[in-house]
């Protein structure tokens, strides 16, 4: 009689055990040093844009933020229709005129290395049914949030929000008066590139004790870190008015 107790038993205590095996801190489920709300591709591309931002890899940042502000700098120039024409016959001659050499140096030496560019047209590189609805659904959350949001505000469900709303784009007018859509996308480039660099260089640490036991803290500034922005954004201004 025994026997039959505790098989019936059996089942709610291995239940419950694996329940609290699953519950528990190390327990199986989510893999030690993941970032459970953010994902591991979130915090991947976070830590990216982070390297990017502070100059860690000096090529990888001087390409991008070198070709953005020649995009920029175009785009306040000429028109996007110019802009985008020349970016592809600059992207078309380079690629031409490397096809062509590569079919020079292959005639003289008579080699049969065959097309420069092969392994890249080898990539497959078609985008799956699977992959663009989850695109498609990924954006679509994002839309309908925009979406009530603009209903929300513009209907004035509340009050609060949308007099913020209404002053603040009172106050862009006033922005749009000095500055225009480009010079502030120009300005606003200049200053990620450089002001993190700034701080990250000039900051003591030693003058702040919490700096590195809590987190949340910005430790202090030195002196030459405040006249090293001010250099700095009176550049940038000059550069932007001249």
């Amino acid at each position: 009689m025994a026997e039959p107790s505790a098989a019936t038993q059996s089942p709610s205590v291995s239940s419950s055990s694996s329940v609290a095996e699953s519950s528990a801190p190390g327990g199986g489920g989510g893999s030690p040093g993941a970032c459970p709300a953010l994902g591991a591709k979130s915090c991947g591309s976070s830590c990216a844009v982070h390297d990017l931002i502070f100059w860690r890899d000096v090529k990888k940042t001087g390409f991008v933020f070198g070709t953005t502000l020649i995009v920029l700098l175009s785009l306040a120039a000429f028109s996007v229709i110019s802009v985008i024409s020349y970016l592809i016959l600059a992207l078309l001659s380079v690629t031409i005129s490397f096809r062509v050499y590569k079919s020079v140096i292959q005639a003289v030496q008579k080699s049969e290395e065959g097309h420069p560019f092969k392994a890249y047209l080898d990539v497959d590189i078609t985008l799956s049914s699977e992959a663009f609805h989850n695109y498609v659904n990924a954006a679509m959350v994002h839309v309908n949030r925009a979406l009530k949001l603009i209903i929300r505000l513009f209907l004035v469900e509340d009050l609060v929000d949308s007099l913020k709303l209404a002053v603040f784009m009172w106050l862009m007018t006033y922005v749009g008066a000095v500055f225009n859509g480009i010079t502030l996308l120009i300005l606003a480039e200049l200053l990620i590139f450089s002001v993190p660099v700034v701080y990250e260089k000039y900051k003591d640490s030693s003058k702040t004790p919490w700096s590195c036991k809590k987190k949340g803290r910005i430790s202090t500034w030195k002196p030459e870190m405040q006249q090293s922005l001010k250099h700095h954004l009176i550049v940038i201004m000059l550069l932007l008015v001249l």
